[in-house]
């Protein structure tokens, strides 16, 4: 039931007690006996190898810097694919699902595989995403670049009759031309002045063609009209129309220029399509390996939360929950009785001035227990 269902995870961790199995079991109790508080999930790190303190503490800024920057480019990429499948965002969310939907079962993957030490695979994380990033701003660039160029062609062949383009309305019949003496011009004659135009035209000026003016296209407010002259009398007819608001759009009838803006408008347009598919299959493949690499930097920092906290040898059980919405306040409390034993001085904590390692409380609210927040509403599309 989509409704109930948060698309927030919440990883959490807590100490081992006799065995790590049997703090994964109290917390599985604890949550389902009060009808299912959250969908809950082991979440296995693989003991890394831990430095001094010091390292310990440097790597968790580090950490929390690089979980900023990767949860923005998770953003990016699920908000540009939202762009560019513009007239279907029901389809966002099928095509932002992060190894095949599974984010509770992210596992470790080769890629990420570490070496002596957690340190090791911050920068590698950074850059694997980093050059997610850098591919985005490219791409998305040129493909923003051809829509735009579309956008705005389109744009010339739609609007008013005052402005739009008259090259996809106008045919080749409707104009005298290669004529020394005449020329044929293209008048926007507002609807309320129609009849007007009618008794006028063939009078605005000397030397206009009699019965030479036809409507040729219409908008809301006006009608195209055609009307032929002798060429001198151009300025003079010009400057009559304006005077009962008729008026005379500059227009040269060029076959030449109509076939290339057409054809201009066909090769963008081909263009886009070509690129649509392999665009958005670029993006959910990278939007996979930006939240798998998003969720590895959340399990890092779960581990030296932990170890910072819980002290060495490592010994504790990190968790996977997924609350249900209507009850979060409920599964707070569940969790707040499981573990505030933890924090004997929770109250002291946070009074207290200094600094304690791994406790970054503008970062986020402080609990007895080590707790990250997966956020996936940030990826909600309407």
């Amino acid at each position: 039931d989509k409704g109930t269902k948060m698309t927030e995870f919440w990883l959490i961790s807590a100490p081992g007690e006799k065995t790590c199995q049997q703090t994964w079991e109290k917390l599985h109790a604890a949550t389902t006996r009060h009808n299912n508080l959250s969908t809950n999930s082991k979440f296995n790190i693989p003991d890394l190898k831990v430095g001094t303190l010091d390292v310990l503490v440097g790597l968790s800024d580090e950490l929390a810097k690089l979980d900023a920057f990767v949860e923005s480019v998770v953003k990016k990429v699920a908000q540009y694919m939202a762009d560019v499948l513009e007239d279907s965002k029901d389809k966002v969310q099928e095509n932002l699902l992060a190894n095949g939907g599974k984010v509770l079962t992210v596992k470790w993957q080769a890629k990420h595989e570490f070496s002596s030490s957690s340190l090791d695979t911050v920068p590698f994380l950074f850059k694997g995403v980093n050059q997610i990033d850098n591919d985005l701003k490219a791409r998305a660039s040129a493909y923003n670049n051809l829509k735009g160029n579309l956008q705005n062609l389109e744009r010339k062949n739609a609007g008013s009759l005052l402005t739009r383009s008259l090259a996809d309305i106008v045919k080749k019949e409707d104009f005298v031309l290669d004529s020394e003496y005449l020329v044929t011009l293209l008048v926007i004659v507002p609807k309320g002045n129609y009849n007007d135009w009618v008794k006028q035209y063939e009078t605005l000026a000397e030397m206009v063609v009699p019965r030479s003016s036809n409507v040729l296209f219409e908008d809301q407010d006006s009608y195209l009209c055609n009307v032929t002259l002798f060429r001198k009398a151009v300025d003079d007819f010009k400057h009559k129309a304006r005077e009962y608001k008729f008026l005379v759009r500059d227009f040269q009838y060029n076959e030449e220029e109509m076939k290339a803006d057409k054809e201009e408008m066909n090769r963008l347009s081909t263009d886009k399509k070509k690129q649509f598919g392999p665009l958005v299959r670029w993006l959910k493949v990278n939007f996979s390996e930006a939240f798998i690499a998003w969720i590895h930097v959340k399990a890092l920092r779960v581990f030296v939360e932990s170890v910072l906290r819980y002290g060495l040898p490592v010994n504790f059980q990190a968790m996977l929950l997924q609350p249900n919405k209507k009850t979060m306040k409920k599964l707070r409390e569940v969790l707040y009785d499981l573990y505030k034993h933890l924090d004997s001085s929770a109250a002291a904590i946070i009074d207290a001035p200094m600094d304690i390692p791994g406790l970054n409380l503008s970062q986020q609210e402080y609990y007895p227990y080590v707790y990250y927040k997966i956020d996936c509403n940030l990826l909600e599309f309407k």
